[in-house]
């Protein structure tokens, strides 16, 4: 057994046993090529350790990778010892655990361990020392040769697709589960609080994009999707978020992304980081728009509605993610995005969920107490006593987003002749920065709003309504406030500015071009865009200032708005 002064001897010279607190048994080599796969490791890795002071564990960078950009950062911020690749042949551990199967690892008589960093064996990848496609998450023969590789699979099936590609892998494997899928599984019913991490109201629906690397993936085919669901869905009723793999982020780099998708980004895109966060999102998703990557199959098998947008031939017949692309509904993306996305929302997929899981996952739940029993039996250790580690509820997510500061918006009225509670105002609302101009129909009114903080002045020049990002602290500064806007941009009809002043009901002033004023009161915070859309329909279709309306916006329960003279 190497023991644990052999990597410490590496890392800070050969008194390593004078400078240890830690006097470990057993030596862990974590080898970190791609974020990917350091990212899967230490997502499991602490459950598996817990409290256990027998194992030192040293990272081993690898940095041969195409995708190794941000893995030092990755190990940094997680808090890692990391030892030169090249000085790793220089101990002798006693286990290397890794989530990337193309490591070279260097000769000894140590056991090798290789988790899957997505769902099994699916997807065909670019083989890094050959011209040709390799199996996703198989390992070389030549490992397989010395009888140090095992492989970690989460179901039977991968079992024997892994044998019918690779027969050198027979008696190497180790049926463990998935840990992700498990965490996935105990965090579902924080759907609401990570929904409210992530900024959405009450009511809102959060569209997933989840998009895997390379050519074939969504983005590599669509890379506009975003912006195309951001200006067919109202961004009052709904929010889109993207999740791309980490391969994405490490070959083209944040700078390349946040360019491509910047209007998107202007537009409201949740940009989901690809460290940790994706998991949290994808549960407080409500529908997922994907391709053949792992995040698309893990929420169908959570039960989202699905909406396959690409499918590429670089994915596996026979697998999970092939069921799904039999099952699941595609995007037709020149037919109407939204009817779509409602859809989707509203009838259960033909893709069962219980289906796509059982031919994914064995035995949910079990694959930490699995793993860290196959972990210490390579290591020659007794597992630790106590309990079984168990999989834990998600930390909220978080992401990259930006302030919608102006909207494309169209109105549409039912007067009180036809409705018993007067007159009702729908209002959608769509980011400018996605949305094309549409003109008015018969009752049907569009016009541009933009908040006070639009960085692009021939916006805001153009904008019929303009609103103030922070509310007045009373209605007299509220009123000046606009009386201020509409001075400083004389093509504005209206300018509304909401009123902080802590009363039951949240008054919004609206000040119009002729020197008018109008209250919009609502027992709920309503936005001073939506206020205003309200007195700009009545005012277009010639209704008095002076009514109770019905406000309805997407999908959002109603509010009745009580205009009044100010």
């Amino acid at each position: 057994m190497g023991g644990s002064a052999e990597p410490l001897r590496a890392l800070v010279g050969g008194d390593a046993w004078r400078w240890s607190t830690f006097q470990g048994s057993r030596t862990l080599v974590v080898a970190a090529r791609t974020v990917t796969s350091t990212v899967r490791i230490l997502e499991c890795l602490p459950a598996l350790l817990r409290g256990d002071g027998r194992v030192t564990v040293v990272f081993a960078h690898d940095p041969t990778s195409a995708f190794g950009e941000g893995v030092a950062d990755v190990l940094h911020d997680a808090g890692c010892r990391v030892l030169p690749w090249d000085r790793l042949g220089g101990i002798a551990p006693d286990l290397v655990l890794s989530a990337s199967e193309n490591i070279d690892v260097p000769d000894g008589d140590y056991p090798v361990l290789v988790l899957p960093h997505g769902i099994g064996f699916q997807k065909l990848v670019p083989d890094s020392r050959t011209p040709r496609s390799r199996l996703s998450g198989a390992v070389p023969d030549a490992l397989l040769d010395t009888g140090r590789a095992w492989l970690a699979t989460s179901h039977p099936d991968q079992e024997r697709q892994l044998l019918a590609a690779h027969p050198k892998a027979a008696g190497r494997t180790l049926p463990v589960g998935d840990p992700c899928f498990d965490e996935l599984l105990a965090s579902r019913e924080h759907a609401d609080a990570y929904k409210a991490a992530l900024g959405l109201a009450d009511g809102q629906r959060l569209v997933l994009v989840s998009s895997t690397w390379g050519p074939t993936s969504l983005l590599g085919r669509v890379p506009e999707l975003p912006a195309r669901l951001l200006a067919a869905l109202p961004c009052d009723a709904y929010r889109v978020a993207a999740v791309l793999h980490p391969n994405v982020w490490s070959a083209h780099g944040p700078w390349q992304i946040r360019t491509v998708q910047a209007a998107a980004l202007d537009a409201g895109l949740l940009l989901v980081p690809p460290v940790h966060a994706w998991r949290s999102a994808l549960v407080a998703a409500d529908v997922v728009v994907g391709d053949h990557g792992s995040v698309t199959l893990y929420g169908a098998a959570l039960g989202k509605p699905v909406l396959l947008g690409a499918y590429g031939s670089d994915a596996v017949p026979g697998t999970a993610v092939a069921h799904l692309a039999r099952t699941a509904p595609r995007l037709d993306l020149d037919g109407d995005v939204r009817a779509q996305v409602a859809a989707a929302l509203r009838a259960p997929s033909a893709a069962d969920p219980a289906e796509v899981a059982r031919l994914a996952f064995a035995e949910p739940g079990l694959a930490l107490p699995r793993l860290r029993a196959a972990l210490y039996r390579l290591l020659g250790l007794p597992e630790p006593t106590g309990e079984a580690p168990s999989a834990l509820v998600l930390p909220p997510p978080r992401a990259e987003s930006r302030e919608v500061t102006s909207w494309a918006v169209t109105t549409s009225l039912t007067d009180g002749a036809r409705s018993a509670d007067g007159p009702v105002v729908d209002v959608g609302r769509r980011p400018a920065a996605v949305s094309g101009a549409a003109g008015d129909t018969a009752r049907t009114y569009t016009h541009l709003a933009c908040d006070e903080a639009e960085r692009d002045r021939r916006l805001t020049e153009s904008a019929s309504v303009l609103t103030a990002t922070r509310p007045a602290p009373s209605a007299a500064a509220a009123r000046r406030w606009a009386e201020d806007a509409l001075d400083r941009f004389p093509g504005a009809l209206l300018a509304a500015s909401a009123v902080a002043d802590g009363g039951e009901d949240s008054d919004v002033i609206v000040g119009l071009r002729d020197g008018r004023a109008v209250v919009a009161g609502t027992r709920e915070d309503t936005a001073p865009g939506l206020a205003a859309a309200v007195v700009y329909t009545c005012l277009r279709a010639g209704l008095p200032l002076e009514a109770a309306v019905t406000l309805r916006v997407g999908g959002l329960p109603e509010r009745r708005v009580t205009l009044r003279r100010a």
